[in-house]
């Protein structure tokens, strides 16, 4: 069975793309302002998109807006503001999923953090991939992804309304967080 799963991704270039994206995997540690770790990412790259699954400590109770951003890099001094706009393949594309046009590749649901300020949350898109391809975020400079402050509006430009960035976590495939993480 699995010579025959590999003998097709073999033959035919979008059956491949989509095998080389299934299984990947990539993850983030969350930093706040202070620098100090609040939490982590984890993505995994599915048949038909990816899922993706917060955990996250320190928040205000309540909505957060939680998007993909176009550059990896998470500097504190800067806010987050190292991280760029959010990912959009398609730059005429607006943020948000009310805004005519929009959601942005990045665009991601508000996630809510309890009483606690524990964010616990999976959400699945099929905006971008974790292979390689025009559609992966591990394009030459990164993606990142950022949360907010507050809920975001979908609608309002360029954010959404969201209020400041208060955690960052420059995505990485597996291999490299593996590395990281060891050495």
């Amino acid at each position: 069975m699995n010579a025959r799963i590999a003998l097709a991704c073999a033959l035919l270039p979008v059956l491949a793309m989509h095998c080389e994206a299934a299984g990947a995997r990539a993850y983030a540690n969350l930093v706040n302002l202070d620098g100090q770790r609040a939490g982590r990412v984890r993505l995994t790259g599915m048949a038909h998109g990816v899922l993706i699954e917060i955990e996250m400590r320190g928040l205000t109770p309540g909505a957060h807006a939680i998007a993909v951003h176009a550059r990896g890099a998470c500097d504190t001094a800067a806010n987050f503001a190292s991280a760029g706009a959010i990912l959009g393949f398609d730059a005429a594309r607006p943020h948000g999923y009310l805004a005519k046009g929009g959601p942005r590749t990045g665009d991601l649901p508000n996630q809510y953090a309890g009483a606690d300020g524990v964010l616990h949350a999976a959400m699945f898109t099929t905006s971008f991939t974790l292979g390689g391809g025009v559609k992966s975020i591990f394009d030459a400079d990164g993606a990142a992804i950022v949360v907010r402050a507050n809920g975001d509006d979908y609608l309002s430009q360029p954010e959404g309304k969201a209020g400041p960035r208060v955690a960052c976590g420059v995505l990485k495939r597996a291999a490299e967080a593996e590395h990281a993480s060891h050495g």
